[in-house]
């Protein structure tokens, strides 16, 4: 290693080297010194030949346009781009001969570098090989009228065979640097404004033909399509490269870039320009892949506006499909192509996860009908998802007409319903097993970007459910359910609910439910068929009981969900119940074959029709119920025909009378009422609440042991079984006072006495009853043949009068004397 260290040094030092040495350093003095002459030629040369080279400089530019070229100054640069011959023009203007009128220069620039080809300037032609434009403010103007600043350049004249060999000025090297560049055009409505910091391009000819390679960094002031709605990427730092060419036979522009940064996505980008007289055409299509908000923050403020309230959490791939015509007014045709895979999608009612579909959105979803928001549409296709943990499949979704937006399509799904007691958020509701299975066509208006008044047509299947409907305090449990949603109407199949011993079979039907589900749910009518088995009638009392609270509850909710349409629905809407039951208990009694009309409007129940055997006799019946306080108001209209008269008190635990007992009478009651009164919480007649008029006539009857007879029986016929009283006639009309009945033509015609009674018989305090008893033995009336006759027998011999009185000790007092006046 030392030997070769030294052999090099030995070298570095030999005469030889030296030499050599001597003679390139010569060579190269020779070299610079030849540059400077020659440079110092060209300077020399541009002195003595300014003028004139200006001049055809002027010339040439003169005879390429329709305006004015000003030039502030200009100079020879010494050695730059040697060795090309560098003028560097200054303060450069270039306006129409129309500027007078918009005002708006084509160009000014503080410098304009010129390269020209030194040897072609030597033979008196002007050959740019490059131009560097630093500084610079470019506004190409287009009017309403069609007229363009750009005019200003002469189209080119056809080569004759004479001049074909003439060479035209090329320009083979562009950049530009700290360039404002403006198209404004007026008639297209369309606004393109790019800060250009540098852009860089060298051209290959080749004929007519060209291709170069455009380095651009710039920042995208405004990229309007259209005016009105606002600029794509606005305000976004544009840089890449892109191969342009240019086809002289075609007249196009075409343009391909691969990642081109916009902002801090990269986008593919493939265009087109046409360039032909009265052909503007351009196409631009884009791909990448995005954030939602990212991709949302490019678009024009009428679409991003509307995008922004939804979002994806993960990057989609998008393309977006541009075309139009620079000269016509609008929007150009705008299609966005999406696919999203196991993404999370926010939307202003809520979050969609596990989400997989197709998105197309375009601007001319009827070719004939333009390129707007009018004309718009949002497609969704293979759309899956999972939306409040419940799963949902969309085979295709569209949303037509971005400023009434309406959506239709099919949604199916197979879930487990108790994933719904999430979506209800005040628990009006909780289900605690089940499964359902839907099917619907929807469709529904988009207010503000919410689903609203959604309308369905299809059908729901619920199996096997459980539930607890909280406002009403219903416990359900093994509930089947069909709903038939048609445009007519919404059928209910198949509900079959059991709780406890009770089973309930119901179908149903709503009559014009799309339309009055959320417009007027008051006019709304459920038609209801109710199949009881066996059924506690309480139970309806129930439903009732709640029903005030549950309207208020449902006040306080502000924001509109689906939860709360539906309790409004509900709240809201009438009933119409045909009832048909086996076997129904009330208290202790026991009805059979009942059938009856009801109707729940306003909390309020209505039973219309009413009919049912009970008590070895039939009632027929119309009653109304409803909340009143803690308790319940009723008013009835009824006929009992023939029924047993003690079972039927003892089923009404004997309308609060305590002065007797079911025991103390046998017999057939017949009796037509109308009275009102209360019923408790509980489904219990709340005593001496009855109002109203009430007749009676029992057939067939006996009075065992009854205390009033008994009394008198002992005073004034110690000698006759008054225990036991059998009677062909016990009839009467009494008027209900709440604690009070004034009784008029209460008649009793037996086997002890006869007995007449009017007056006031008293639940509480305020009994005054006269009695009428003729002392004549009336066992054998009942043989007589009519009622004429037993009538004119009635009243012969004594006749007692007597008046039945309240004691101080609460005990019935009987002292002589006629009721008085």
């Amino acid at each position: 290693m030392t030997a070769t260290l030294l052999h090099i040094k030995n070298f570095f030092q030999s005469v030889r080297f030296k030499k050599y040495a001597k003679r390139f350093g010569f060579f190269i003095l020779g070299l610079i010194a030849l540059l400077l002459i020659a440079c110092g030629g060209l300077s020399i040369y541009f002195n003595q030949n300014k003028t004139e080279i200006i001049a055809k400089i002027n010339t040439k530019i003169n005879e390429n346009i329709n305006g004015k070229f000003h030039i502030g100054d200009f100079h020879y640069k010494f050695l730059t781009g040697f060795p090309n011959f560098t003028l560097a023009l200054k303060d450069v203007e270039l306006k129409d001969n129309q500027w007078a009128t918009h005002k708006h220069t084509l160009l000014k620039t503080k410098e304009i570098e010129v390269r020209l080809n030194v040897w072609n300037l030597l033979q008196n032609e002007i050959n740019i090989h490059k131009i560097l434009i630093n500084d610079a403010d470019i506004y190409v103007y287009k009017a309403e009228d069609g007229y363009s600043n750009a005019d200003i350049f002469k189209p080119k004249k056809k080569k004759t065979p004479e001049n074909k060999s003439d060479r035209e000025t090329t320009i083979d090297q562009v950049d530009l640097n700290n360039v404002h560049f403006i198209l404004d055009n007026r008639l297209g409505h369309k606004l393109f404004d790019f800060d250009v910091a540098s852009l860089k391009t060298k051209v290959n000819y080749d004929g007519d033909n060209w291709q170069t390679d455009v380095f651009l960094d710039t920042k995208i002031k405004s990229l309007a399509f259209n005016t009105v709605h606002g600029s794509f990427a606005k305000e976004k730092q544009l840089t890449g490269t892109f191969n342009v060419s240019y086809a002289s036979q075609k007249e196009r522009i075409d343009v391909v870039t691969k990642n081109l940064k916009i902002g801090t996505d990269g986008f593919d980008i493939i265009a087109f320009f046409n360039l032909a007289k009265g052909n503007a055409l351009f196409g631009i299509n884009i791909g990448t892949t995005i954030l939602w908000q990212n991709a949302s923050n490019l678009l024009s403020g009428n679409i991003s506006s509307k995008l922004n309230r939804f979002n994806l959490s993960q990057p989609i791939d998008v393309n977006c499909d541009i075309k139009g015509d620079f000269n016509a007014e609008g929007d150009p045709r705008i299609v966005v192509q999406a696919i999203i895979k196991d993404n999370e999608l926010s939307i202003p009612d809520g979050l969609i996860k596990k989400c997989h579909f197709k998105g197309i959105f375009t601007n001319n979803f009827k070719p004939k009908d333009g390129y707007n928001d009018a004309n718009s549409a949002i497609i969704l296709t293979k759309f899956a998802g999972e939306y409040e943990n419940i799963p949902l499949t969309i085979p295709q979704l569209s949303i037509n007409n971005l400023e009434k937006p309406l959506a239709t399509g099919t949604v199916n799904s197979d879930f487990d319903v108790t994933k719904l007691n999430q979506i209800s958020n005040d628990k009006w509701i909780q289900f605690t097993e089940g499964h359902a299975k839907a099917n619907l066509k929807f469709q529904f208006d988009i207010v503000d970007l919410y689903i609203n008044k959604p309308k369905f047509i299809g059908n729901v299947n619920v199996e096997n459910t459980s539930f607890d409907f909280i406002p009403k305090k219903v416990h359900a449990e093994k509930v089947n359910i069909q709903l038939d949603f048609t445009e007519q109407a919404l059928l209910i199949k198949k509900i079959t609910y059991k709780h406890n011993k009770n089973t309930i079979i119901i179908d149903g039907k709503i009559n014009n439910f799309l339309n009055l589900y959320y417009d007027a749910p008051e006019k709304m009518v459920v038609n209801w068929n109710i199949y009881f088995p066996n059924l506690d009638l309480k139970q309806f009392l129930g439903v009732l009981a709640s029903s005030q609270k549950s309207k208020a509850v449902a006040k306080t909710n502000k924001k509109p969900t689906m939860s709360n349409q539906i309790r409004t629905a509900i709240d809201k809407c009438s009933v119409v119940i045909d009832i048909k039951a086996d076997k129904i208990n009330y208290n202790k009694l026991t009805a059979t074959h009942t059938t009856a009309t009801v109707q729940m409007i306003d909390s309020k129940l209505i039973i219309k029709n009413g009919s049912l055997q009970t008590s070895g006799g039939s009632i027929t019946f119309n009653s109304e119920v409803k909340p009143s306080g803690k308790n319940f108001a009723f008013s009835s209209n009824a006929q009992v025909n023939r029924v047993d008269i003690a079972s039927f008190l003892k089923s009404f635990n004997n309308f609060g009378v305590t002065s007797f007992s079911p025991h103390n009478i046998k017999g057939k009651l017949s009796s037509q009422a109308n009275v009102t009164g209360f019923i408790n919480s509980n489904g219990e007649l709340i005593t001496n609440s009855m109002h109203g008029n009430l007749t009676f006539n029992v057939n067939q009857g006996a009075l065992l042991n009854f205390e009033p007879i008994v009394k008198i029986g002992k005073f004034a016929f110690p000698f006759r079984d008054v225990k036991n009283i059998t009677f062909s006639d016990l009839s009467g009309n009494l008027k209900l006072r709440g604690e009070q009945v004034d009784v008029n033509n209460f008649t009793i015609s037996s086997s002890v006495l006869n007995l007449d009674a009017e007056g006031i018989y008293s639940f509480g305090r305020g009994t005054n009853l006269a009695l009428t008893i003729p002392l004549r033995n009336s066992k054998n009336d009942i043989k007589l043949a009519t009622k004429a006759e037993r009538d004119a027998v009635r009243d012969r011999g004594i006749v007692l009068h007597l008046i039945a009185l309240d004691s101080d000790d609460g005990k019935m007092k009987i002292k002589w004397g006629k009721k008085e006046k």
